[in-house]
């Protein structure tokens, strides 16, 4: 079937991207769903940070590159071997999907599969090769195998969740990626308590969902930091008990003064270095740094094996908030509908095709939260 699509052809093109146009808006043929994979039209799509990594050569990946990774949609049609899910479902992506059979998803990990990462790495489906073609007929690579920055993807069987259909899609797709990696980073990874305290250190989609978590899961103490003035302000809307501006030098400082002494989990939101030490530098004895940020390939941090012994510090890393998606969004989806996840406050806008590079500026300038494109014009 032919359907559009944002193509990425070029790493590393400059801002802004409203000018460089890294981000095209091509007509590609997109083949049927094959066995054990699904049709599915794209309702709404996350703009994320882990796309802006690769726009900007932070994280590169095998181009040319249909983007996208966050989102939900409704299922068109299924291929062979598929009987849980039908045309008419509604679905939610996730950007891992398991093979149930490798080491680490016969440990209950499915979130670091290992033959995903192999299919992920080569641009491809998990069985094996590419659905997009260009114009000339050269097949397009996948993202994390969703690509759901088009009008219809076919991806994996596992690359979906069925979710209610009375949860709006546009809302519904950032629980493929900003909810899962935020909220499960606090509440698988670290597995806070009831009365911890906890510093959020960034506060982007991804960060807001860590206080939204810590909320949820009864910490005693929030304390969330960044740089920007207005996502301060948001975070003590959303609950947060405290805010620090890391922009001061002595923001650390303050972090400890704030919790008598440091936190017992600091989480790395931001895909920074310099936020990872920051958030090294804000936890108590025995506490713990949870690091579910991105940061690009090259990034380095340095830390003192001897203070790990002698304070009993544990550095852990959180990909996809350490999630079993099927297990993990529906019951997120749970809480938001309860009112208790109020994702739809993150939502900052919708964009859509033609507005792709202007909103990645003004995620790449830190001005918005949660973009969501709509790829068929309405929600």
């Amino acid at each position: 079937m032919q359907t559009r699509a944002i193509v990425l052809r070029e790493l590393g093109l400059p801002r802004p991207y409203a000018e460089s146009r890294p981000l095209r808006l091509e007509e590609v043929e997109l083949d049927p769903p094959g066995e054990g994979e699904v049709l599915v039209k794209v309702v709404g799509a996350g703009l994320c940070h882990s796309d802006l990594s690769i726009i900007d050569a932070s994280r590169p990946r095998p181009l040319p590159l249909v983007l996208g990774h966050e989102g939900a949609g409704e299922i068109v049609a299924v291929g062979n071997g598929i009987r849980d899910v039908a045309a008419g479902d509604h679905v939610v992506f996730q950007f891992s999907a398991s093979c149930g059979r490798c080491v680490r998803c016969l440990e209950g990990r499915p979130q670091i599969c290992e033959s995903h990462a192999v299919a992920r790495a080569k641009g491809e489906l998990m069985g094996g090769g590419k659905r997009f073609r260009d114009a000339s007929g050269k097949p397009l690579n996948h993202h994390t195998g969703v690509s759901c920055f088009s009008e219809h993807v076919v991806v994996d069987r596992g690359s979906v969740v069925k979710i209610d259909a009375d949860v709006p899609l546009h809302e519904a797709a950032v629980f493929g990626c900003a909810v899962m990696t935020g909220v499960g980073a606090v509440i698988n990874t670290a597995r806070i308590r009831p009365g911890d305290r906890v510093a959020v250190i960034g506060l982007g989609g991804v960060g807001l969902n860590g206080v939204l978590g810590a909320i949820l899961a009864g910490a005693g103490q929030i304390i969330a930091v960044d740089i920007n003035p207005a996502k301060l302000g948001l975070a003590r809307q959303l609950g947060a008990h405290a805010t620090v501006d890391a922009s001061q030098a002595d923001h650390v400082a303050q972090i400890r003064d704030l919790s008598d002494g440091g936190v017992d989990f600091a989480f790395e939101l931001a895909g920074s270095a310099q936020a990872l030490k920051s958030a090294y530098g804000s936890v108590r004895a025995g506490g713990s740094i949870v690091i579910a940020g991105l940061a690009p390939q090259d990034a380095r941090f340095e830390f003192s094996p001897s203070e790990l012994v002698s304070g009993e510090i544990s550095i852990s890393g959180s990909y996809m908030g350490s999630c079993v998606p099927v297990r993990d969004v529906p019951r997120f989806i749970a809480h938001y509908k309860q009112g208790r996840l109020p994702i739809d406050r993150l939502l900052s806008q919708t964009v859509s095709f033609d507005e792709m590079n202007e909103g990645f500026d003004r995620l790449s300038e830190g001005t918005t939260l949660r973009q969501i494109l709509l790829p068929h014009g309405t929600a």
